[in-house]
């Protein structure tokens, strides 16, 4: 099921007995060069920089701003702790997101994660992580953020009340919905609409921190006196309001994962990811900053919508658009993490490690429809089963420590491959503080969250039998080998899908 050779009925397909070719309609090929080389059917490099800059601030300004600062408030027990440890988790994603620049233009691959642990550590922990990745963490990261889009798109319907948690799941169903489908449909519809959302955060950033710094010209200081001063929070409970931070800064590494779609990779990566991250940072800090001038940290905690607190107090009338500006900015989120993390799989499948049918490729669309709507099903069970704060841990664990994993990849990289083209260098104490810093992070949590965490690290070890099951036993039955090769061959039909061609451009 798993194995990189196409069987005959692929093959089949691919090579045109379901798809008309030139040369089964009577046209020479050597007249029509110019034709076949547009038409080939590969991923496009469409990605220029104000568009890498747009993945990278559209997929991490989302919910996590909206979302965590109430579980970071309820972690740190105080204003002052809360706003280091907001400043601490992105000067980590920041060392983090060079680590990533520096493999992404030594390693031109797409797939993130995935590619950089396979390149390092080799096929076991990098079958294990893409399992990991279908299995918890994307579903678990797109219910998460598509929540909290349906909670903040029904919120001006729903001023003298909670909208009820139905009504948010099913709005929530559809948001998710309309995100497959502009992703299976254009890559270029995708990239533009990723910049409009981009734009539409930023807006919506600006409206709560502009408000906020007049507030503070006002001396509307009352909420960071004695900002250290809170309810006794134990060391144990940090790890958690890491993870919450952490979650609201992810997004950095999205880039890495479409790295063969980028113009001018060597320059084009390390470029958006610093200049993303510098504004990321300072608008996430301020927004906070923001919050406290006019809600105390305990209304904070109570609050189920912290922007839409605080906007009713400060912008009256006009706080009715701060819901729907925050809506946008996790649809843009959505947005961005599936057309991310889709190229993840389809590498994972041109490498052997998932069903040969997620590397195929729309006949007309160009796009990897396959790899896109993959994992629509398991996000709707994880959607109308799952609570969006225990979510939150639960695919917080496998992600941290895959991140982790593959920063200490590069270490080991260095000492591995020295030779190897570096266009782009970090000082190796960054990659060692980052992955050091992971680790903490992970080990600490199964004792903070033992019940979230510890089902995130036994799911993480299903992917030692599935390894085993999939990609070591080759002897698998006929019986097994041929109803495999009809479902692709079903599927090829159905989603008008095929192989990639080499792209020799």
């Amino acid at each position: 099921m798993y194995k990189k050779s196409a069987s005959p009925d692929v093959a089949m397909i691919s090579k045109g007995s379901y798809y008309p070719t030139k040369e089964s309609q009577g046209i020479p090929l050597a007249s029509n060069k110019q034709s076949d080389k547009r038409d080939k059917v590969v991923l496009k490099k469409k990605v220029t920089l104000l568009r890498g800059i747009s993945i990278i601030i559209g997929t991490i300004i989302g919910g996590g701003i909206f979302i965590s600062p109430k579980a970071i408030q309820k972690h740190t027990g105080s204003v002052g702790m809360s706003l280091i440890v907001w400043t601490a988790c992105g000067i980590l994603s920041l060392f983090g997101a060079l680590c990533y620049a520096e493999l992404g233009t030594c390693i031109k691959k797409s797939g993130g994660h995935y590619t950089y642990i396979l390149e390092a550590f080799g096929p076991f922990p990098a079958f294990v992580r893409v399992w990991v990745e279908v299995t918890v963490i994307r579903p678990a990261a797109t219910a998460v953020i598509s929540l909290a889009f349906g909670r903040y798109i029904l919120e001006p319907f729903f001023v003298q009340c909670e909208a009820p948690d139905l009504a948010i799941k099913l709005v929530t169903a559809l948001g998710i919905t309309v995100v497959m489908v502009l992703n299976i449909t254009s890559v270029s519809w995708s990239a533009r609409i990723q910049i409009f959302l981009t734009f539409s955060k930023l807006v919506a950033i600006l409206i709560i921190i502009v408000p906020g710094v007049m507030q503070l010209i006002k001396g509307e200081t009352q909420n960071f006196k004695d900002a250290f001063v809170g309810k006794d929070v134990s060391v144990m409970g940090l790890p958690l309001a890491f993870y919450s931070g952490m979650y609201a800064y992810s997004g950095w590494f999205y880039l890495n994962f479409v790295t063969e779609e980028v113009e001018n990779p060597e320059k084009n990566i390390p470029l958006a990811i610093c200049i993303s991250m510098a504004i990321v940072t300072v608008s996430y800090v301020l927004t906070n900053v923001a919050y406290y001038t006019t809600v105390t940290a305990e209304e904070l905690v109570l609050s189920s919508a912290v922007a839409v607190t605080y906007a009713e107090r400060l912008l009256g009338n006009f706080s009715l658009a701060v819901p729907i500006f925050v809506a946008l900015s996790c649809f843009g989120s959505m947005n961005g993490g599936v057309f991310a993390v889709s190229r993840m799989f389809y590498v994972a499948s041109r490498e052997g490690h998932l069903p040969e049918i997620l590397s195929m490729i729309h006949v007309h669309r160009h796009t990897p429809l396959p790899a896109v709507i993959v994992l629509y099903p398991v996000t709707m069970i994880m959607l109308f089963t799952g609570d969006l704060y225990s979510l939150l841990n639960f695919l917080s664990f496998a992600r941290i420590f895959f991140i982790g994993l593959a920063v200490a990849g590069l270490i080991y990289l260095r000492y591995k491959r020295p030779e190897m083209h570096r266009p782009f260098k970090v000082p190796i104490f960054i990659p060692v503080l980052f992955s050091l810093t992971c680790l903490f992070m992970v080990t600490l949590s199964l004792y903070s969250d033992p019940i979230n965490t510890g089902i995130g690290f036994a799911i993480s070890l299903t992917g030692i039998p599935a390894y085993y099951l999939f990609i070591i036993w080759d002897n698998k039955p006929k019986w097994f080998r041929r109803f495999s090769g009809r479902v692709t061959r079903l599927l090829q039909i159905l989603l008008e899908v095929v192989p990639a061609e080499e792209n020799n451009s």
